[in-house]
């Protein structure tokens, strides 16, 4: 496994390098086949590894566990207090750790000079936007049994940070749901790289608050999507590898300026993608 103690570990010290406290923890290995966490910050991927063919449940969701026994789940950005990871090994008794959701502060951020069309739709808007929203929240239901999610993850652009994974965001003053993802200001027409390999599931020039929107799924329910696009170069069934151009930086949909808006999921669940990559390679 790729992953492991060493990479739960890089995601807590990518973690620190962008505000509060976050520490992933491992149990102790209870042999040398099973590594479970039994702290995870919310908004984050949590990485494992069992006895292959050992039945995994977190939180009454049953796991997909590889060949090899990789798994992996996503915490919310809300969760908070215990959650429960169980773990039958093949012919073994199940055994049941208690994970700990450590808290964040996210931040407030005010974004003015949108259009307001985006912010407060008129009716058929709205109805456009649920229609599009629900086509992007199908294509994360895939769950392939593809390890592509177990990776080193690399930056898809390199420049300014400018917004950050689960602030609370106001447009043109009215609240709205917090940023799901990381937003790093670059130049229009800027390459945009794969920051792991996987499939396209979902390609589109023009939805109405995400403009061009492309989701690549790497497995296990675990996919990125960017959005904003200027130009998609990939369609949907294409594999792409890591560090793959995929298209181009843009300001197309709810946008202000051109920036790569980089999301990431586990199915529903939105997780920070800031966690996954290693800060010092873009020391903006």
């Amino acid at each position: 496994m790729k992953h492991g103690l060493a990479v739960l570990l890089m995601l807590a010290c990518a973690a620190c390098a962008t505000a509060p406290v976050r520490s992933t923890q491992m149990s102790a290995p209870i042999d040398t086949k099973m590594v479970v966490p039994t702290q995870v910050p919310q908004g984050s991927l949590a990485f494992g590894r069992v006895a292959p063919g050992s039945r995994v449940v977190y939180d009454d969701k049953v796991l997909r566990v590889s060949a090899d026994g990789r798994f992996v789940f996503g915490v919310a950005r809300e969760q908070t207090g215990i959650a429960h990871l169980q773990v039958t090994p093949p012919g073994g008794l199940t055994l049941t750790t208690n994970i700990t959701i450590i808290n964040r502060d996210f931040p407030l951020e005010r974004v003015d000079g949108v259009p307001e069309a985006t912010v407060n739709p008129p009716p058929d808007i709205a109805a456009r936007i649920e229609r599009e929203q629900a086509e992007v929240s199908a294509a994360r239901l895939r769950d392939d049994d593809r390890n592509d999610y177990d990776v080193h993850y690399i930056w898809p652009v390199v420049g300014r940070i400018s917004g950050v994974f689960g602030s609370q965001r106001v447009y043109n003053g009215t609240p709205k749901s917090p940023h799901s993802g990381l937003d790093v200001a670059v130049p229009k027409g800027t390459a945009i790289q794969a920051p792991a390999a996987g499939i396209v599931t979902f390609a589109n020039t023009d939805l109405y608050l995400t403009g061009g929107t492309v989701l690549i799924d790497h497995g296990h329910g675990v996919s990125s999507n960017f959005l904003h696009m200027s130009r998609i170069d990939v369609k949907v069934g294409d594999r792409v590898e890591q560090g793959q151009v995929i298209g181009l930086v843009g300001a197309t949909g709810r946008a202000t300026g051109p920036h790569m808006h980089w999301g990431m999921n586990w199915f529903g669940v939105r997780v920070d993608p800031q966690l996954l990559v290693d800060p010092k390679a873009n020391p903006q």
